[in-house]
């Protein structure tokens, strides 16, 4: 990829942003673009860190697998987003897998080379515990999400909350599209596939939803809101 490309790419992202153009410079002499395939890994949870990730395009998933096959999706990324940046710092494996959802393309920065950049501005460093902070509250919500509350409320919280931040409003509602299949689905809500279906069938038939495919529609986001109130 031309080094234009990849300072742009990396500029996307909350933790490389507002660099110098020295700063930029160092890293994109020494960032890789790397391709993966839908379905294809990144990095596995136990695997020497090597250094961090860029999404650059497409979508990937970050997971852990019990022993038994079960998938917790701990989330789903996107351009922009960046992903390892923990066990770049602690010296520690990688703490969960990754794998590409769709094709896409991730800039990979060393861990020598990210750990050089932070010990000439520190700033980066704090930017990292900024973002790990936000991870770890997201993974306390999370875990409160799988203790306390039924199937029916996290997959109607997911809906509300796709409804919220991605979609369109049409003649018929909010409309928006999963941004994953059902099993993917189910390892962000902490279920299995079987009950992902069923509840959305529940909520189609009740129409508090219409789901065509991967297309869901709302047609009262307030109708939304009261299930989510009402299953808590």
């Amino acid at each position: 990829m031309p080094e234009k490309g990849v300072s742009e790419v990396l500029a996307r992202a909350p933790l490389f942003a507002n660099l110098s153009e020295g700063e930029m410079a160092f890293l994109v002499r020494r960032a890789v673009s790397r391709q993966y395939k839908a379905g294809e890994a990144i990095f596995g949870e136990g695997e020497p860190c090597q250094g961090l990730y860029v999404v650059e395009s497409g979508r990937i998933k970050v997971f852990k697998m019990s022993a038994g096959g079960r998938e917790q999706v701990l989330a789903i990324d996107g351009p922009g987003a960046s992903v390892a940046e923990l066990p770049v710092f602690d010296d520690g494996a990688y703490p969960a897998s990754a794998t590409a959802i769709t094709d896409a393309r991730l800039v990979f920065v060393s861990k020598q080379d990210f750990r050089a950049l932070c010990l000439e501005h520190p700033e980066v460093a704090l930017r990292v515990v900024k973002i790990v902070g936000g991870r770890l509250r997201r993974l306390v919500g999370i875990i409160e999400e799988l203790s306390f509350t039924t199937v029916r409320h996290r997959m109607a919280a997911l809906l509300l909350n796709l409804a919220k931040r991605s979609g369109t409003k049409t003649a018929r509602g909010v409309e928006f599209t999963l941004p994953a299949t059902q099993q993917d689905i189910a390892g962000m809500i902490g279920t299995v596939r079987e009950l992902v279906s069923r509840n959305l069938s529940r909520l189609q038939a009740e129409e508090i939803v219409a789901v065509e495919g991967r297309t869901v529609v709302v047609p009262d986001l307030a109708r939304l809101e009261a299930e989510l109130e009402s299953s808590e």
